[in-house]
């Protein structure tokens, strides 16, 4: 039996898909099947969660975002274009984004700052969810204080007249993130921007703020 239709076994016999099921269950179930994989080095990972990826299913996209983040120790710059591959053929939507964005492609962002210029591209994907992807890559390395060489502004300037609102809300909630690591930064940018920034997206921004500080931002 396939490991596709292994997982696809594991997860037919809680219900799914007929029933739905919460991605903590999908991520148990991952974690029950990636113990008896007998190869875990990355490349053989990788091609497993490629092959998990091809279903276009939701709960097998789960787990192999989650395979992909178990062997973390063992990325390195050539993870990049696997991943980069990964998001403009299978993301399609917020929460695959950032399921993904969040774990392991943040994580490999982490570790490899100099990626940055690459994942700055995206902002001119057709995909919303590819743009959306551009920010919120960046909130697990600003979250792990990993992101000195990374331009968390830089990226919403090129975001900062994208239509789609999920776009929006994913730069807002980026800069909501930076704001309890760099607060007088964000509060800097948002006075500067106040104007042409969309409102979702400074709503999100100023979430984390100080209470006085938000009415002030608010009132401009």
């Amino acid at each position: 039996m396939s490991m596709v239709e292994t997982a696809k076994q594991h997860l037919s016999e809680v219900g799914y898909p007929k029933v739905d099921i919460k991605t903590a269950q999908v991520r148990s179930i991952s974690a029950q099947i990636f113990k008896t994989l007998e190869d875990k080095d990355i490349s053989s990972v990788l091609s497993l969660c490629t092959q998990l990826l091809e279903q276009r299913d939701w709960a097998l996209g789960v787990i192999a975002y989650d395979w992909a983040f178990r062997v973390r120790k063992q990325y390195s710059r050539d993870t990049f274009p696997v991943f980069e591959r990964w998001l403009k053929e299978f993301v399609t939507d917020w929460n695959d984004c950032d399921d993904f964005c969040t774990h392991a492609f943040g994580e490999l962002l982490s570790q490899y700052n100099d990626l940055f210029n690459l994942t700055t591209k995206w902002v001119e994907h057709s995909n919303f969810a590819v743009r959306r992807a551009a920010a919120v890559v960046l909130i697990y390395p600003i979250n792990k204080n990993r992101c000195a060489a990374l331009d968390p502004f830089r990226v919403a300037d090129l975001l900062l007249e994208d239509k789609h609102d999920l776009v929006q809300k994913g730069y807002g909630w980026m800069l909501k993130v930076l704001s309890q690591k760099e607060p007088q930064q964000v509060i800097g940018y948002l006075n500067a921007k106040h104007a042409v920034i969309p409102r979702v997206a400074f709503r999100y921004a100023i979430e984390k703020l100080d209470n006085d500080i938000k009415r002030e931002l608010m009132s401009l």
